[in-house]
């Protein structure tokens, strides 16, 4: 007899400091199917977190009164498998770049639209990086105007195509339904992407987006 597989369900767990913005917060998270609230609270919770281990850790760090580099630690001592995604008023390239040195899958704005959001948390549980669009363009503009500046003929056609889709924030398996391509074949596109822009993550490449008026 076939046993159709379940989908796993995202266990996300919220830390928001204004207890009105969390309860708003978890409302939203709650008509989605695909994800669980396992845990709330307005303040990181060590014990909280180890008791359900959350596959995904949304952070606020507006009300925090610790260090940011703390904080991430203190998350990922607790739940080492989780993913931690940033919540923040301030759009800001240094906080970004802070957070995503310090271990942050995602950085995103309070004013992201709902949808936006959970599209962000599904991305960085599997695997992405999520960075607001608002905060990439902010680092670009900050960035050492001597650069390099990359035109457009290194890239082919498709390859451009591909660079500003991950630049809105989607995975590969997306790209390859809008390009009626094989997640596979995006994967190898994304590959050479990297070796001609030579950087390594997603999230350069965002920049890069940026940069070429792809985003």
């Amino acid at each position: 007899m076939l046993i159709a597989s379940l989908k796993r369900v995202t266990r996300l767990y919220v830390i928001e400091s204004q207890v009105l913005f969390l309860k708003a917060l978890c409302t939203v998270f709650a008509d989605d199917p695909d994800l669980q609230i396992v845990g709330e609270s307005c303040s990181i919770s060590a014990s909280a977190l180890r008791a359900v281990l959350p596959d995904c850790i949304l952070l606020d760090i507006d009300g925090s009164e610790i260090d940011l580099a703390q904080e991430l630690a203190l998350c990922r001592e607790a739940a080492p498998a989780a993913s931690v995604c940033i919540l923040s008023m301030r759009a800001e390239s240094e906080i970004m770049q802070r957070c995503l040195t310090a271990g942050a899958r995602g950085f995103v704005i309070k004013n992201i639209s709902p949808s936006e959001l959970m599209r962000a948390v599904k991305l960085i549980v599997a695997g992405e990086t999520f960075v607001d669009g608002r905060v990439a363009g902010e680092y670009l503009r900050r960035s050492d105007a001597g650069h390099r500046r990359l035109g457009e003929s290194e890239l082919s056609a498709r390859e451009m195509e591909i660079v500003a889709l991950i630049a809105r924030g989607f995975a590969n398996k997306e790209i390859g339904a809008r390009l009626h391509l094989s997640e596979k074949t995006i994967k190898n596109y994304v590959s050479r992407v990297f070796v001609k822009l030579r950087i390594t993550s997603r999230t350069q490449t965002a920049v890069h987006a940026i940069r070429l008026g792809l985003a």
